[in-house]
């Protein structure tokens, strides 16, 4: 494959995904169409930012938005087959993290 366009490409794209929260936002889809508020208690993530990253995945084909027309209106999110796409890369860093990633031993206060 060329270089020249496989580069702006992947620039493109780790800048998308390097955006703080959008990976676990993804990660969180994968296992079906959640609202907002659910995606919202599942990652420590500000109201603000997290419709800001939705929006973001939303216009780059990786988030469907949709509303039910019910009282009162209900948005679920969910992602699209460009979105799903990102599965094994997701689940290969899940993998990876199992196994190279160690985290520090919480101190317990006495």
């Amino acid at each position: 494959m060329d270089q020249s366009t496989l580069c702006p490409r992947f620039e493109k794209g780790m800048q998308l995904l390097s955006k703080r929260w959008t990976v676990l936002i993804i990660y969180q889809l994968l296992s079906g169409p959640k609202r907002f508020g659910t995606i919202e208690s599942s990652i420590p993530i500000s109201g603000r930012l997290l419709s800001e990253r939705l929006k973001d995945l939303e216009s780059e084909g990786i988030v469907n938005r949709h509303i039910y027309p019910e009282i009162p209106v209900r948005i679920e999110y969910s992602l699209t087959e460009k979105g799903f796409a990102l599965e094994p890369i997701i689940r290969d860093m899940e993998q990876w993290c199992k196994q190279w990633i160690e985290l520090e031993e919480e101190t317990t206060v006495r």
